[in-house]
Protein backbone atom coordinates (compact mmCIF):
# COMPACT_ATOMS: atom_id res chain seq x y z
CA UNK A 1 0.00 0.00 0.00
CA UNK A 2 1.22 3.48 -0.93
CA UNK A 3 -0.07 6.95 -0.08
CA UNK A 4 -1.43 7.33 -3.61
CA UNK A 5 -3.47 4.14 -3.12
CA UNK A 6 -5.46 5.67 -0.27
CA UNK A 7 -5.56 9.42 -0.91
CA UNK A 8 -8.33 10.76 -3.12
CA UNK A 9 -6.53 13.21 -5.40
CA UNK A 10 -9.89 14.68 -6.51
CA UNK A 11 -10.76 15.60 -2.92
CA UNK A 12 -7.48 17.36 -1.94
CA UNK A 13 -8.00 20.80 -0.38
CA UNK A 14 -4.82 22.86 -0.88
CA UNK A 15 -6.17 25.91 1.00
CA UNK A 16 -8.64 25.04 3.73
CA UNK A 17 -11.34 27.66 4.26
CA UNK A 18 -12.14 26.45 7.79
CA UNK A 19 -10.16 27.95 10.65
CA UNK A 20 -11.04 25.55 13.48
CA UNK A 21 -10.63 21.81 14.00
CA UNK A 22 -14.28 20.79 13.60
CA UNK A 23 -14.71 23.01 10.54
CA UNK A 24 -11.63 21.44 8.93
CA UNK A 25 -12.95 17.92 9.56
CA UNK A 26 -16.34 18.86 8.06
CA UNK A 27 -14.67 20.53 5.06
CA UNK A 28 -12.51 17.47 4.34
CA UNK A 29 -15.42 15.02 4.75
CA UNK A 30 -17.52 17.17 2.40
CA UNK A 31 -14.67 17.23 -0.12
CA UNK A 32 -14.59 13.42 -0.09
CA UNK A 33 -18.37 13.41 -0.50
CA UNK A 34 -18.19 15.75 -3.53
CA UNK A 35 -15.51 13.48 -5.04
CA UNK A 36 -17.98 10.58 -4.59
CA UNK A 37 -15.59 8.66 -2.30
CA UNK A 38 -17.96 7.99 0.60
CA UNK A 39 -20.47 5.71 -1.08
CA UNK A 40 -23.83 5.88 0.68
CA UNK A 41 -22.39 7.28 3.91
CA UNK A 42 -23.91 10.51 5.21
CA UNK A 43 -21.18 13.19 5.31
CA UNK A 44 -22.69 14.91 8.37
CA UNK A 45 -22.76 11.62 10.31
CA UNK A 46 -19.17 10.84 9.26
CA UNK A 47 -17.92 14.28 10.29
CA UNK A 48 -19.70 13.89 13.63
CA UNK A 49 -18.02 10.48 14.15
CA UNK A 50 -14.57 11.91 13.34
CA UNK A 51 -15.12 14.84 15.72
CA UNK A 52 -16.31 12.47 18.46
CA UNK A 53 -13.13 10.41 17.99
CA UNK A 54 -11.05 13.60 18.03
CA UNK A 55 -12.67 14.69 21.30
CA UNK A 56 -11.49 11.45 22.92
CA UNK A 57 -7.84 12.11 22.01
CA UNK A 58 -6.33 14.71 19.70
CA UNK A 59 -4.75 13.42 16.50
CA UNK A 60 -2.55 16.51 16.31
CA UNK A 61 0.69 14.54 16.46
CA UNK A 62 3.01 17.55 16.44
CA UNK A 63 5.33 19.08 13.83
CA UNK A 64 2.36 20.87 12.23
CA UNK A 65 0.35 17.79 11.26
CA UNK A 66 -2.86 16.05 12.35
CA UNK A 67 -4.34 12.73 11.26
CA UNK A 68 -8.01 12.61 12.26
CA UNK A 69 -9.43 9.17 11.50
CA UNK A 70 -12.42 6.95 12.10
CA UNK A 71 -13.68 3.47 11.30
CA UNK A 72 -17.34 3.70 10.29
CA UNK A 73 -20.01 1.11 9.50
CA UNK A 74 -21.44 3.13 6.58
CA UNK A 75 -18.14 3.24 4.67
CA UNK A 76 -17.25 0.37 2.35
CA UNK A 77 -13.81 1.48 1.13
CA UNK A 78 -10.83 3.01 2.91
CA UNK A 79 -10.11 6.56 1.74
CA UNK A 80 -8.00 9.52 2.82
CA UNK A 81 -7.75 13.17 1.89
CA UNK A 82 -5.18 15.91 2.53
CA UNK A 83 -6.00 19.48 3.46
CA UNK A 84 -3.54 22.32 4.05
CA UNK A 85 -3.81 25.60 5.93
CA UNK A 86 -1.31 28.43 5.55
CA UNK A 87 -2.50 30.13 8.75
CA UNK A 88 -2.53 27.04 10.97
CA UNK A 89 -5.32 25.42 13.00
CA UNK A 90 -5.54 24.65 16.70
CA UNK A 91 -5.86 20.85 16.88
CA UNK A 92 -4.84 20.58 20.56
CA UNK A 93 -1.60 19.04 19.28
CA UNK A 94 0.82 17.23 21.56
CA UNK A 95 3.44 19.96 20.99
CA UNK A 96 0.83 22.76 21.45
CA UNK A 97 1.69 24.11 17.96
CA UNK A 98 -0.75 24.90 15.13
CA UNK A 99 -1.47 22.29 12.45
CA UNK A 100 -0.82 23.15 8.80
CA UNK A 101 -1.38 19.75 7.16
CA UNK A 102 -4.33 17.44 7.89
CA UNK A 103 -4.65 13.86 6.66
CA UNK A 104 -8.22 12.62 7.19
CA UNK A 105 -8.60 8.82 7.03
CA UNK A 106 -11.97 7.07 6.90
CA UNK A 107 -12.11 3.27 6.94
CA UNK A 108 -14.72 0.51 6.98
CA UNK A 109 -15.26 -0.98 10.45
CA UNK A 110 -14.80 -4.55 9.30
CA UNK A 111 -11.19 -4.16 8.15
CA UNK A 112 -9.14 -2.79 11.08
CA UNK A 113 -5.88 -4.24 9.70
CA UNK A 114 -6.12 -2.17 6.54
CA UNK A 115 -6.90 0.92 8.65
CA UNK A 116 -3.76 0.32 10.72
CA UNK A 117 -1.70 -0.28 7.58
CA UNK A 118 -2.91 3.03 6.10
CA UNK A 119 -2.17 4.85 9.37
CA UNK A 120 1.34 3.38 9.40
CA UNK A 121 2.03 4.60 5.85
CA UNK A 122 0.71 8.08 6.62
CA UNK A 123 2.75 8.35 9.85
CA UNK A 124 5.89 6.98 8.23
CA UNK A 125 5.75 9.70 5.58
CA UNK A 126 4.84 12.45 8.05
CA UNK A 127 8.02 11.66 10.00
CA UNK A 128 10.03 12.96 7.02
CA UNK A 129 10.94 16.65 7.35
CA UNK A 130 11.07 17.16 3.57
CA UNK A 131 7.61 15.66 3.04
CA UNK A 132 6.05 17.89 5.71
CA UNK A 133 7.87 20.94 4.31
CA UNK A 134 6.69 20.25 0.72
CA UNK A 135 3.10 19.87 1.90
CA UNK A 136 3.28 23.06 3.93
CA UNK A 137 4.57 24.98 0.91
CA UNK A 138 2.04 23.45 -1.49
CA UNK A 139 -0.32 25.94 -3.12
CA UNK A 140 -2.26 23.70 -5.51
CA UNK A 141 -3.65 20.15 -5.61
CA UNK A 142 -0.93 19.37 -8.16
CA UNK A 143 1.79 20.39 -5.67
CA UNK A 144 0.32 18.04 -3.06
CA UNK A 145 -0.07 15.19 -5.57
CA UNK A 146 3.56 15.64 -6.63
CA UNK A 147 4.73 15.47 -2.99
CA UNK A 148 2.67 12.28 -2.45
CA UNK A 149 3.99 10.62 -5.62
CA UNK A 150 7.57 11.59 -4.72
CA UNK A 151 7.09 10.04 -1.27
CA UNK A 152 5.75 6.85 -2.89
CA UNK A 153 8.73 6.75 -5.26
CA UNK A 154 11.17 7.13 -2.35
CA UNK A 155 9.43 4.33 -0.45
CA UNK A 156 9.77 1.93 -3.39
CA UNK A 157 13.49 2.58 -3.90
Amino acid sequence: MKLSDIISFKAIVPQLAATDRNGVIEELVNSLHKAKKLGKADPAALAKAVIKRENEASTGIGKGVAVPHVKHADVSKLVAVVGCSSSGIDFASLDKQPVYTVFLLISPQENPDKHLQAMEIIFKNLQKDDFRRFLRQAQTPEDIIEAIKDADDEASE
